[in-house]
């Protein structure tokens, strides 16, 4: 987890879920995981540059015993990173969760709660 300058509402903690992130303006889904998750949005390595402030459709899976969280995000970060190979262009991707019910932003910053006190000890 980042531990510089942090301006986020909301902890974040270092976590791998599976995710579907659909950009609303072509309906392409795009599977991958999460670097990191708080309640109020995640982060993502991805292929492509959803483009800043896209609205995109998000379901996120927390656990394989629960059924997925499914809420509407932004894109409000995108940074270009170069891989080992030229043609390997990933994007490391900020998503803020809008339209999340209370009771899901709840699940995951119980989550978020649960990854931090392990690392204090």
């Amino acid at each position: 987890m980042w531990d510089g300058i942090n301006r986020r509402k909301f902890p974040r903690a270092n976590y791998k879920c599976l995710i579907g992130i659909t950009k609303r303006l072509n309906a392409k889904t795009i599977s991958t995981q999460t670097e990191n998750i708080g309640a109020g949005g995640i982060c993502v390595l991805i292929k492509e540059d959803l483009g800043l402030f896209q609205g995109v459709d998000v379901e996120l899976f927390l656990d394989e015993n629960r059924p997925p969280i499914k809420c509407g995000g932004t894109v409000v970060w995108v940074v270009k990173k170069s891989a080992a190979k030229k043609s390997n262009v990933l994007y490391d991707t900020g998503i803020e969760f809008i339209d999340i019910r209370p009771e899901d932003r709840e699940k995951v910053s119980e989550i978020v709660e649960e990854i931090l006190e392990k690392r204090k000890k």
